[in-house]
This record gives C-alpha cells, sequence and structure tokens, in this order.
C-alpha cells in the first residue's frame, strides 16, 4: 500500500504540498476563528499556536524560515508579554516533540518569549507596517542570538563569537522571512486579536509614549 503512494517528487515538490498545507491549516482557522463570539482570547492563542506548529513543521526546508517570530511579536503587541511568552513556550515545545526535542528547545522558548516582551514593550511605537517590519527583522536576529548560546552546553563561551558569525546568514535569511511574514500576517492577527481581547495590555499600559 505504501509502495503505491512511495512518488518521489523531490525537495521543491515537498516544500510546494507543504505550503500548500499550510495555507489550508491557515484558511480553515481563519474561518474557525470568524465563527467564535467576542472575548475568546485564550481560544484564538490555541489556534494561533496550531498554526505556528504547523508552520514551523512545514516550512522546515525552508532554512531559518517561519512564521513563530512574528506570531509572538504580534501576541506580545496585542495581548502583551505574559500571553505572548506562554504562546512561544506552546509552539517550542509543540513543534519539537515532532522536530526533535531537547535542551535547545528551552533556549527556542527563551528566544521567542524574548520576541514577545520586545513586542510589549515597544507596542506604543510600532504604529506602522514599517515599524512593525524593522522589530520584526531585528527580533530574527535577537531569537538566533539566544539560540546561540546553546552552545555553552557543548563547546564554551569561547566559541560563541565565531558561532554567530557563522551564522549570519541564517539570521538574514530569517530576517527577511520576518519581513514577509509581517506583511502578510500582523495587519490580520492584530484585527483577531482586538476582538477577541477580553484586558487591556498588562505589559505596555505604563509604557511611555515617546514622539
Amino acid at each position: 500500500m505504501l509502495g503505491a503512494h512511495a512518488i518521489d517528487i523531490g525537495p521543491v515538490g515537498m516544500l510546494a504540498i507543504n505550503i500548500a498545507l499550510l495555507s489550508l491549516v491557515g484558511w480553515a482557522l481563519l474561518r474557525a476563528e470568524r465563527g467564535l463570539p467576542d472575548g475568546r482570547e485564550w481560544t484564538l492563542l490555541a489556534m494561533l499556536a496550531i498554526f505556528g506548529i504547523f508552520g514551523r513543521v512545514l516550512l522546515e526546508p525552508l532554512p531559518n524560515i517561519q512564521p513563530v517570530t512574528v506570531l509572538v511579536l504580534v501576541v506580545g503587541m496585542q495581548m502583551g508579554a505574559k500571553r505572548a511568552i506562554a504562546l512561544a513556550t506552546v509552539i517550542a515545545l509543540g513543534s519539537n516533540l515532532i522536530m526533535g526535542h531537547g535542551i535547545w528547545t528551552l533556549y527556542q522558548a527563551l528566544g521567542w518569549s524574548l520576541v514577545g516582551c520586545l513586542g510589549a514593550y515597544a507596542a506604543p511605537h510600532l504604529t506602522s507596517m514599517p515599524r512593525i517590519a524593522g522589530i520584526a527583522a531585528l527580533s530574527g536576529v535577537l531569537f538566533d542570538w539566544v539560540i546561540s548560546l546553546s552552545i555553552l552546553h557543548t563547546l564554551g563561551s569561547g566559541m560563541i563569537p565565531a558561532y554567530i558569525l557563522a551564522g549570519i546568514p541564517y539570521d538574514m535569511l530569517h530576517a527577511l522571512g520576518n519581513l514577509f511574514f509581517a506583511a502578510w500576517l500582523a495587519s490580520p492577527l492584530a484585527e483577531m486579536m482586538e476582538r477577541h481581547q477580553t484586558v487591556h495590555l498588562e505589559a505596555t499600559e505604563n509604557v511611555p509614549v515617546t514622539a
């Protein structure tokens, strides 16, 4: 039975199928969200976690390109740091249970949590798409540098500068991918979160707004 379906479509064909599947998941979750009563923010967060896990797993063939960083950033902007940290941890653990779980999961959860906190803190200043895109690109580099700290368990602190330098091409791919996902996802995500937000942002209410 498996032999009849084991068609070799190559990596490009497999990536195309994965993108189609992710688009289908996103469409289904969007339709489901439209049917939710207002104020169901934890239900929305669970749906975003599903999309983030699927997005990371299905886009694995693309080096360092996935929607999770932008998802967590926008949740931090709209719902505050605590909810962004919860989402970051669930996505890191959930996706790594499929892709491979280890000490790096802790650093990925930490990296994405810091991205969510950055979004929460900077939210009053992120009033335009260019600013959101810029902080999304920066968040990709921040996340990658946090992940680099995981080599402390194997190679030692002396290798961190060389490791970071070697990873710059991947940092740039992450930043470019985030620019795309910010342009695609930031506005619709913000609209969804505003519909379901039940409390005001706890992490940005006391942040002064500068001119």
